[in-house]
């Protein structure tokens, strides 16, 4: 099955890929990689949530929130490389939480976006998930990824 298929048989949709907050691309194409700078969470209607985890969020939210990220990324290196179906799979992300000093769930919020990869493309990717003192504009959750395509 195509990942495109997938991501149809998922029931999943893209969010407008905007343009970057300052003066960066949101992807760099190398050869075999897409390097895809840090993503936020972004509803389908165009809402970031912001705020802290562990404070404003539970860590259930959160995970939403990382998976509105993986779903922000796929149209980030759609929008690169023209068609998800040339994603041979994701490499590696890390995750940045914006949390209290003292949560202890950084993995559990970026399973939001792992499980979200690992449902479309069928392999498991590396990782690094930390926690923030703050981020940029209050987001709750920033993730940038890897992926390698055709």
């Amino acid at each position: 099955m195509s990942t495109t298929q997938r991501i149809d048989e998922l029931g999943l949709k893209l969010p407008a890929v905007k343009a970057p907050a300052a003066n960066y691309a949101n992807a760099v194409r190398v050869g075999n990689l897409v390097y895809c700078s840090g993503a936020v969470p972004v509803t389908l209607d165009g809402e970031i949530p912001k705020g802290k985890v562990g404070r404003d969020f539970t860590t259930e939210q959160a995970a939403e929130h990382a998976r509105l990220v993986a779903l922000h990324l796929l149209a980030i290196v759609k929008e690169e490389v023209g068609d998800l179906d040339r994603v041979r799979r994701v490499v590696k992300i890390l995750a940045m939480v914006n949390a209290i000093p003292d949560f202890l769930e950084h993995s559990k919020v970026v399973n939001g976006c792992s499980d979200l990869f690992e449902a479309v493309f069928g392999a498991k990717h590396a990782r690094s998930a930390v926690g923030m003192g703050s981020l940029p504009f209050g987001i709750s959750v920033e993730i940038e990824a890897i992926f390698e395509v055709a």
